[in-house]
């Protein structure tokens, strides 16, 4: 195993962590078992957001694992190259990156992964280094990590933990994805990471599957713990709950080619206005935005 490098850069930087994958989709859009061309991309809910961050100035950290492979060096590059740091990504010579394909289709897109026994499955707390959150402004995670391994798990608890003891603010996307559970309960523990974190992100219908929670309403009475709460109802619109403080935004309307990853878009809009200190109707204008950008692309990560 390596630790790579890329440059030195500010303490104050946004931190993001989780798996990043290769991604193959049809060329032009159809599903799998017709296509005769595949685009090969990068697709990563946390280091979607990062780019993102990056792209609009914000120094901002990935911390993973990759590949010592070709997909491993995809990505890098491609985070390099937006400015995002990557001094915290370890690369395993031993462990492939993983890789996804979508197979979109009328009636909505289908995923499959291949990610078992990925690099970034083995990810474990010794990656969160003392020096990673030193005047980290914040912290960005979802619930796809903790879902990929024990040692995964345990690599989320200890950034949950150093990051509690230096007062760093926590966002939090639920991002459930059921395959990736098994046998562990999902609901219980998204539910109690969500209640962990101070910004938390969640689609309607997930929370729905998850906990029964059928309004945003709802879905803010079991998240009482977070200062911000943002429920997402795809095309209808976004609520958030700001303490005492309801606002609804709704939704670009846009011809949606494939909607997968256009919630981390959002979440990167919402999170790059919170930190330039904008209000809460700024920050959801600027998720709409984002994703109104990914839908219209098979790509997670769209440039405006």
């Amino acid at each position: 195993m390596t630790v790579g490098s890329s440059r030195p850069g500010t303490t104050r930087r946004v931190v993001c962590l989780g798996e990043t994958m290769g991604q193959l989709t049809a060329v032009p859009p159809a599903t799998l078992s017709e296509a005769g061309q595949v685009a090969v991309d990068v697709a990563g809910a946390e280091s979607t957001v990062a780019l993102h961050l990056a792209r609009f100035g914000v120094p901002t950290a990935w911390v993973s694992r990759l590949g010592a492979d070709p997909f491993g060096q995809r990505i890098r590059a491609l985070l390099e190259r937006y400015g995002v740091d990557t001094r915290f990504v370890e690369v395993d010579p031993g462990r492939p990156t993983g890789v996804y394909f979508k197979d979109p289709s009328p009636e909505g897109t289908a995923v499959y992964y291949y990610r078992a026994g990925s690099a970034a499955s083995a990810m474990a707390p010794r990656i969160i280094t003392d020096d990673l959150l030193d005047g980290a402004p914040l912290v960005h995670l979802t619930g796809i990590t903790t879902a990929l391994s024990e040692s995964c798990r345990a690599t989320v608890e200890e950034l949950l933990r150093k990051a509690s003891r230096t007062a760093c603010p926590i966002s939090f996307d639920v991002n459930h994805r059921p395959k990736l559970w098994r046998d562990r309960d999902a609901a219980a523990e998204l539910l109690e990471l969500a209640n962990r974190a101070d910004i938390v992100f969640v689609g309607l219908d997930e929370a729905e599957a998850l906990w029964d929670t059928a309004t945003p309403a709802s879905v803010r009475t079991l998240l009482g713990r977070p200062r911000e709460v943002v429920v997402k109802d795809g095309a209808n619109g976004a609520t958030l709950f700001l303490d005492h403080e309801e606002l609804f935004e709704p939704a670009w309307q846009v011809d949606v080619v494939e909607p997968v990853g256009a919630g981390d878009s959002f979440a990167a809009g919402y999170l790059y206005e919170r930190l330039a200190g904008r209000d809460g109707r700024a920050r959801l204008r600027s998720g709409h935005r984002l994703a109104a950008a990914a839908l219209g692309t098979t790509a997670d990560f769209a440039e405006l």
